[in-house]
């Protein structure tokens, strides 16, 4: 059996595409592989990330399933999980960790690969070099809508003006670990201020929401990612804070998803999960 843990963007999303670093955590929602005798696959959703992951693999009957599934009526919340379907098929056919990301980027059509580096390595990490970060406490919070990371990143990449985003960018990535709160809320002020000007819907009334509630109890919020639906990411001082919010933002119709910092697929040496170049 293999478990392979979803991911949330801390801070860093569009800029990594450009090489910047980014810091990414790994939760426990991910994609479970279990290989029993006979052959064949066996998943609940889109099967290309994991067929082609399994290209030389022994043979088996490769069974996937989610694990520790959130219910959002059949959408998706945006935790990585071709890449962690992808690290699973990876591992649990015995093949080389590196190979997660070629099968992902090329099935995906290209990508910075960070989704695919949570999964294999596990905890609060700086993407590429996997330097550990701490972080404060956090909770997911659903935004109502999936959204689509392609077409928001295509868009990025046609903007003229990435170099002074990316510049900015790296330096929150740098900062966040010694005053997370502050660089959570530059960061999304730097995200929406990007998204305008590249033309990319990016900010939602309901993410925007989670952000104000976050700030009311002390906290810092932002979206997880390409932004436009999917997830928002809120950080506290204090277990307690957090907790407030939540209720809050239940109260609201906002779903807090709670996740836990989890461990990676691969239990081997570092730099064979690192991402290539």
């Amino acid at each position: 059996m293999i478990v392979a843990p979803g991911k949330l963007v801390l801070v860093g999303e569009y800029a990594v595409v450009d090489g910047a670093p980014a810091i990414v955590a790994a939760v426990d929602r991910g994609v479970r592989c279990d290989v029993e005798p006979g052959s064949g696959i066996v998943t609940p959703g889109d099967d290309r990330f994991v067929r082609a992951a399994l290209l030389g693999a022994p043979p088996g009957r490769y069974v996937f399933s989610d694990a520790n599934p959130v219910d959002l009526a059949g959408a998706k919340a945006g935790f990585g999980g071709s890449a962690a379907a992808t690290v699973a098929a990876v591992l649990a056919g015995g093949l080389p960790p590196r190979r997660a990301y070629e099968v992902h980027a090329a099935v995906q059509g290209g990508g910075s690969g960070i989704d695919v580096f949570a999964s294999l390595l596990g905890g609060v990490r700086r993407f590429r070099d996997g330097a550990v970060v701490r972080s404060p406490p956090f909770v997911a919070v659903w935004s109502g809508a999936s959204a689509s990371t392609g077409p928001r990143v295509q868009a990025f990449r046609a903007w003229a003006g990435r170099a002074g985003f990316v510049a900015r960018s790296r330096a929150l990535v740098e900062a966040f670990p010694t005053d997370p709160l502050p660089v959570i809320r530059a960061a999304y002020a730097e995200l929406r201020a990007m998204a305008e000007a590249a033309g990319i819907a990016y900010d939602t009334p309901a993410l925007a929401r989670i952000a104000v509630l976050a700030d009311a109890f002390g906290g810092a919020a932002k979206p997880s990612g390409a932004g436009g639906g999917d997830v928002a990411v809120a950080f506290f001082p204090d277990p307690d804070r957090l907790a407030a919010f939540a209720a809050a933002a239940r109260s609201e119709g906002l779903l807090p998803i709670p996740v836990t910092v989890a461990e990676g697929a691969w239990t081997g040496p570092l730099a064979d999960a690192l991402p290539p170049g």
